[in-house]
């Protein structure tokens, strides 16, 4: 009796754990993702550095605070959203729901699901420069940003080339390494030497340390290449 009470509880336990395991998407991650910065309030927006607070799930940000100026659309730019790092096309091309549908079509595969999802590669963005910035490669391209008023990054919208600002260079590389390994996504060689000169150049400080970990512990992974740096 004892071993068959035994062997109840480990499959309790088992359809437990398969029950609320964590699902990565695209949704479960703004969920978490919110929740991370409204337990780390003092934290700025990714390509400006302008403070932003949450209404709920709605995120809104303060420019003046930062000299933000919008380019085009304030109404964008007043809002938070969760910028992918890599870009959505750069891993889902690699799959065939992207070359049967793009986005759209791959928004029933699970694999794809599980790559948009990933909270290594999401960042809050003012709601703008995520559009401006659309599937543009980083580069570095100009010493004068007066495009979003104090904002210290850049677009080219010619050359299709976006230009962050120094303070997150390095964790931008740090996403790119990790996406490249996590999903056997390809990096040009240019993107490759661009990619390794901003790890060396930028380690990651403080937030990018303690973020890696709160990651972890809410997806079950971390990034590597913060961890080896952070230790």
């Amino acid at each position: 009796m004892k071993s068959l009470k035994n062997y109840f509880l480990l499959a309790f336990c088992l359809f437990s754990t398969a029950t609320f395991a964590y699902q990565q998407n695209f949704n479960n991650a703004k969920t978490n993702l919110v929740k991370i910065y409204k337990s780390n309030p003092e934290q700025t927006t990714f390509y400006c550095g302008c403070e932003f607070s949450f209404d709920g799930k709605k995120g809104s940000v303060d420019f003046s605070k930062c000299g933000y100026t919008p380019r085009k659309n304030e109404a964008r730019a007043s809002r938070i959203e969760w910028e992918h790092v890599m870009p959505a096309e750069n891993f889902g091309r690699h799959l065939q729901c992207w070359r049967d549908g793009g986005r759209k079509e791959c928004k029933k595969d699970v694999t794809f699901n599980a790559m948009e999802g990933d909270l290594h590669n999401l960042q809050p963005a003012i709601g703008e420069v995520n559009g401006d910035r659309s599937n543009y490669r980083y580069s570095q391209f100009t010493k004068e940003f007066t495009q979003y008023g104090q904002c210290q990054s850049a677009v080219d919208f010619k050359e299709r080339k976006f230009q962050p600002r120094d303070e997150i260079r390095g964790m931008i590389a740090r996403a790119y390494f990790y996406m490249r390994d996590k999903y056997n996504i390809n990096l040009s060689d240019s993107e490759s030497k661009l990619m390794t000169a901003w790890n060396e150049m930028y380690p990651p400080e403080g937030w990018e340390c303690d973020r890696n970990r709160q990651i972890e512990r809410i997806q079950g992974n971390d990034n590597k290449f913060i961890t080896e740096k952070c230790n």
